[in-house]
């Protein structure tokens, strides 16, 4: 298959998975909908979850203007002292479509979800068995909305792009890559906004619910009697099936787009025009969305008794494995035989391989270790249920140490990961781990989203009493979904921190620099103020929710105060109140999180330069994969504690139930949680992600910038004799080929001269030679400088055979 081939086939893929998508929602619009009371609760929460994002998109449909003409204006600036930028205004059209798209993934999945979560209730009245298959179709049109609209964008903006640059020669594929930066840019500031807005809403709502319901008045969770009851429903729409869905799709687009930055700067013979590395990520993903809707057929039960989880389990390790099989066969059709070069890293197309395999066990441990820590019946759960006994204040011990020590083998799992990616294929194994890592977000995402539906039908059952076992059945999909929701976050968290570095290795070679030295004072500042970002940023959403909160606590109260009949249900509550209040707060406390991931790297970059920007970013992501595993799993364990003592929980050979003592501090513990597991913790992934891209892009405008010097000041001069050229220089050059210490001239902003003498320290066949007009050609003086000459005599070199 040749390259014109096979680069259409991408968006293809793409085109399948929509069209797969559009089937399985037409099919849950079939499905029975139940009696008038209960499609006009799951209007409410329709409606609600639609006022949110016309908010919402209101709002952020300002910020993509004004982020796009400055994109726009950046794109016509193409010298920078003499240094020839490759850019084009062309960067804020894939800057808006990346937003407009990021947004309609997670519209789709949203519209979806309130769809079928009423009908998953209807299902529930007949069997588990339909009411899984109502709600995991439901979370299938999620996923193969995100993943499906990613390929197709990315495939098809890189075709539009390279055909548009064509005239640029052996320039058209990097700036076809550089402004398609663009797109995942897009993507995954409307990820922020969708995350975090979407967070501190649903939060909001469960907060005020739980503390004035549960614990003031003592009905049930998702009671109708409850004025927060509505806006809660609504909350698990556009936090945990929107903005999860604007989350994932942008980490889908970064992964891919890392790898792609990467493989431009590989350069290999092969019958895809050199194009290989760049278009391997891009196939993988496609194909594994078609692997993930085969995935799906195996997510089935038999009856109310089988294990919902063993079912989900078997779809998604099917998916995976049929995956890297066809990697492997992917990886060995498309790279050529011989050695590959990336950045002096020497590796082989099987050892790419390797390292496809590498990130999808990554993925694989980091799902299991999240589960263990957050599943009901595992030890750090069980240890949090013991200790809810003595109270309140031991049981947010409790559940604070098990987040903590959450983060011991994730993070040891992600280290041995990257090394061993890195041995395989260098960086370029790093971020195709990632790539193969996220190959099936279409089924991870099936499995996440299919979370939330279960928990809004088991609201929905509530609200309309419906009997017993229709929501025992919901309940019993609801505490999968649970364990599904942390298990993708790990999950999730994990491609985050591949990807970040993958995102991180290629800002370090379009802004010019060779290394990081936190010696110097200015980068070890940007080391620490990187890693004090993820907590200023969780503080502002924490403190976002509590501050929502007590206006929808007061909002509850007031109603149950002043609406007489509401707990004797001859009083409708106002449920649209408590909805507008957490719309309004959601919308107004996003947007300083939002400010600072976004404008925190500009600055940075441009005041400071790039090396400590790239301080600032290893400070951010190191800081921010920590906070983020801690955060998750420890909301995760309380939310699961709590839930435990619905059906009963031994402490010290005593049974205690719902509305026990040790129940009302788990409730407490679980309100403490809900914004950790639910706003702050899985923000934590785009903002590293975001920080970095945004970083990626103002790249090319600050090369060679230093702290306290201008463009012009900060060059490194190379000059042609040994004598004036320091040896470390020299051994460096010995170590590059021909055409990488162009670059680097390039790079440091060396004038014609300068990089006339460093071309000539190599032969006709491009290898380094050293100065042929050496002042230090004999070998006495080389020896007075503690050298050795060079084999050919004419230049000094520090303990280096030519």
């Amino acid at each position: 298959m040749t390259n014109d081939a096979i680069i259409y086939v991408i968006p293809l893929m793409g085109v399948i998975g929509l069209i797969v998508m559009a089937i399985k929602s037409a099919w849950v619009s079939k499905q029975d909908a139940g009696d008038k009371n209960m499609q006009e609760l799951a209007g409410y929460i329709a409606d609600g979850a639609m006022a949110f994002l016309k908010a919402e998109w209101k709002v952020l449909s300002i910020f993509v203007v004004f982020a796009a003409a400055l994109l726009a204006y950046s794109g016509t600036i193409h010298e920078i002292n003499g240094r020839e930028i490759h850019s084009s205004w062309i960067i804020s059209i894939a800057f808006i479509i990346g937003a407009v798209f990021s947004a309609t993934a997670g519209y789709i999945g949203m519209k979806v979800a309130t769809k079928a979560n009423v009908r998953t209730t209807q299902a529930a009245r007949t069997s588990l068995k339909q009411a899984l298959k109502v709600s995991f179709t439901g979370g299938t049109v999620m996923g193969l909305g995100v993943a499906g609209l990613a390929v197709l964008g990315l495939g098809g903006l890189f075709i539009a792009f390279l055909s548009y640059f064509q005239d640029l020669g052996d320039n058209s594929v990097k700036t076809a890559i550089e402004v398609l930066t663009g797109f995942s840019l897009g993507a995954e500031s409307i990820a922020l906004f969708a995350r975090v807005g979407g967070g501190i809403y649903t939060k909001a709502a469960d907060v005020g619910a739980d503390l004035v319901g549960k614990v003031e008045a003592g009905i049930p969770e998702d009671d109708v009697r409850n004025p927060a009851t509505i806006a809660d429903n609504v909350g698990d729409n556009v936090g945990d099936v929107a903005g999860m869905g604007a989350d994932l799709f942008g980490s889908y687009v970064a992964t891919i787009l890392a790898t792609m930055v990467l493989g431009q700067e590989i350069e290999v013979t092969d019958k895809f025009n050199g194009l290989s590395p760049i278009l391997l990520p891009m196939v993988i993903c496609g194909f594994g969305i078609l692997f993930s809707i085969v995935g799906t057929w195996f997510v089935r039960i038999k009856d109310d008794n089988s294990n919902v989880q063993n079912a989900l389990n078997l779809g998604n390790w099917a998916s995976m494995l049929i995956t890297v099989i066809a990697s492997y066969f992917i990886v060995m059709w498309m790279l050529p035989d011989g050695d590959i070069v990336l950045r002096s890293t020497v590796f082989t197309k099987m050892g790419v391989f390797n390292a496809i395999l590498v990130g999808t066990i990554v993925g694989a441990v980091m799902s299991i270790v999240t589960e263990y820590y957050t599943a009901m019946g595992k030890g750090p759960v069980n240890a949090i249920i013991q200790q809810s006994s003595t109270g309140h204040a031991t049981n947010i011990i409790a559940g604070l140490a098990v987040g903590m020590k959450s983060t011991v083998i994730p993070i040891l799992t992600l280290a041995a990961g990257i090394v061993t990616a890195y041995y395989f294929a260098g960086l370029y194994g790093v971020a195709i781990a990632a790539a193969g890592m996220m190959a099936t977000t279409a089924m991870q995402l099936a499995i996440d989203a299919f979370g939330p539906i279960a928990d809004n039908a088991g609201g929905i059952a509530e609200m309309s009493q419906l009997p017993p076992e229709v929501r025992e059945r919901t309940d019993n999909l609801d505490a999968v979904g649970n364990t599904t929701a942390a298990t993708g976050k790990g999950f999730a968290i994990a491609s985050a921190a591949l990807t970040s570095l993958a995102l991180f290795a290629a800002f370090v070679g379009i802004a010019g620099i060779d290394s990081i030295d936190i010696y110097k004072a200015p980068v070890l500042a940007g080391l620490f103020v990187g890693a004090m970002i993820p907590f200023i940023f969780s503080a502002l959403c924490i403190q976002a929710v509590g501050k929502a909160a007590m206006e929808m606590v007061q909002e509850v109260r007031r109603q149950f105060r002043e609406i007489p009949g509401i707990m004797e249900y001859t009083a409708k509550p106002e449920y649209e109140k408590c909805v507008a209040i957490s719309t309004k707060a959601s919308i107004r406390e996003m947007m300083i999180p939002g400010a600072i991931a976004l404008i925190t790297p500009v600055l940075v970059g441009f005041i400071f330069g790039p090396e400590v920007l790239g301080g600032l970013l290893a400070g951010v992501t190191v800081s921010g994969v920590l906070m983020g595993i801690f955060q998750s799993n420890a909301g995760g364990a309380w939310d699961n504690a709590k839930k435990s003592f619905e059906k009963g929980v031994m402490i010290n050979g005593e049974m205690f139930y719902k509305k026990s003592e040790p129940h009302k501090a788990s409730v407490t513990g679980d309100t403490v949680g809900d914004p950790f597991k639910d706003t702050s913790g899985p923000s934590m992934n785009i903002l590293i992600k975001l920080m970095s891209i945004v970083s990626l892009v103002i790249a090319p405008f600050i090369v060679g910038k230093t702290f306290g010097e201008s463009n012009n000041q900060s060059k490194i001069l190379m000059p042609s004799n040994c004598k004036s050229m320091s040896t470390c220089d020299m051994d460096k050059c010995a170590t590059l080929s021909k055409e990488e210490c162009r670059k680097m001239c390039e790079a440091n902003l060396c004038d014609s001269s300068e990089k006339a003498a460093c071309m000539a320290m190599y032969d006709s066949n491009g290898k380094f030679i050293g100065s042929p007009k050496s002042e230090c050609s004999n070998e006495s003086t080389c020896k007075e400088k503690n050298d050795t000459p060079c084999s050919k005599g004419d230049a000094c070199c520090k303990s280096k055979k030519m």
